[in-house]
């Protein structure tokens, strides 16, 4: 078992990463007599609420659980609500726990249930997903979707621990194993050159799911996360550099009604955004052709997802919570190497949008 610990002002907590910790006691923090309210979906359940249920039970804990729909539309007020109703109806006081069984979307709702629960009550991550694992369920940005925009409703709310189990990953989709590893691409290519080198060795094997280069591409995921974290817990300064591809990549989310996963979208978004830098002469033409050629190597889609008019794509970039007034933001890379830099740019125009939009499609055609 490995163990990675996130470093903040006030406090730490450990996320540990091996194979079979859903039935490891040792791994929670919890004891004989403590009520633990379990928010899943009815997919994750079938494979893990169980195993998950008689661990909690050994330790001595009065378990609950509630089950949400799953996918990303879900992820609203109402599927809020449901917890909190569950909560209310169990007679849950402030010294519950709530467990975030699942991936990214449990994970942004359960945690954004426990910051709100009687003004914050101790919440435990256990993601399900290798896009969870590796983002979502480390760092504290918890939230719901608004018909009106994508995570508009949230808090910044720590974990107390997360537990990994890579072991369950052997039942994700390889749709969603892919959109995994676009995020850990995201990783090497912002802040680990060495890292990025080593997942072009290795990217072959992680598809495969092998068992120890997966321990070791998480934990060193979570790391890089937890140090930036540390340094910027509520998003105001370097965490923000973690947003490469996020712009348009929401973007895509929304226009494909999140038909295509966040991951996957984050990857066409890099790719976007290392061609805007290519076209303002930031980024060498050869650099970007070998990110591409990793990035592509995990977007598996329907290209018809993304054949909209592009004024959808403008609609909802503009609605994106991470822009600023009327400026077009998005984070550029503009080099890559042992130092890589980046930078937040407010002048994107719309030209360079839709022209980088067809640059990916056109991209994607002649790789498919």
């Amino acid at each position: 078992m490995l163990c990675v610990n996130v470093e903040l002002k006030e406090r730490r907590y450990p996320i540990y990463i091996g194979e079979g910790l859903l039935k490891d006691e040792t791994c929670y923090p919890l004891k004989k007599g403590d009520k633990v309210m379990i928010v899943t979906n009815a997919i994750v359940a079938q494979y893990y609420l169980e195993t998950v249920t008689q661990t909690l039970e050994k330790i001595g804990c009065q378990v609950e659980s509630v089950l949400l729909p799953d996918g990303e539309k879900y992820k609203t007020l109402d599927s809020l609500n449901l917890i909190f109703t569950a909560l209310l109806k169990h007679n849950h006081g402030r010294d519950t726990t709530i467990i975030a069984l699942g991936g990214g979307v449990i994970g942004d709702v359960a945690g954004f249930a426990a910051a709100s629960y009687q003004r914050g009550v101790r919440f435990i991550q256990i993601p399900t997903t290798l896009l969870a694992q590796v983002d979502s369920s480390v760092g504290g940005k918890t939230a719901v979707n608004h018909e009106l925009g994508k995570n508009m409703i949230g808090a910044f709310y720590q974990p107390s621990t997360v537990i990994i189990d890579t072991l369950t990953l052997n039942t994700l989709p390889k749709r969603e194993v892919n959109a995994g590893l676009a995020e850990v691409i995201k990783y090497g290519a912002i802040l680990d050159y060495a890292f990025f080198e080593w997942l072009e060795a290795h990217i072959d094997e992680l598809v495969a799911l092998n068992q120890h280069s997966l321990q070791y591409c998480i934990a060193r995921c979570c790391q890089i996360k937890a140090d930036v974290v540390a340094r910027d817990e509520t998003e105001k300064g370097d965490r923000a550099l973690l947003n490469l591809g996020h712009t348009f990549g929401h973007a895509i989310e929304v226009v494909s009604e999140y038909e295509i996963p966040h991951g996957t979208a984050v990857a066409i978004g890099m790719i976007m955004a290392d061609y805007i830098s290519y076209q303002r002469g930031l980024l060498s033409e050869d650099v970007m052709h070998r990110s591409e050629q990793i990035l592509l190597k995990v977007i598996d889609i329907d290209i018809t997802l993304l054949l909209y008019p592009f004024e959808e794509y403008m609609k909802a970039i503009r609605k994106d919570k991470k822009q600023i007034n009327d400026s077009l933001t998005a984070v550029l890379i503009t080099k890559y190497g042992e130092q890589s830099e980046l930078s937040v740019v407010h002048d994107v125009t719309e030209l360079e949008i839709e022209e980088t939009i067809n640059y990916f499609i056109d991209l994607y055609k002649r790789n498919m």
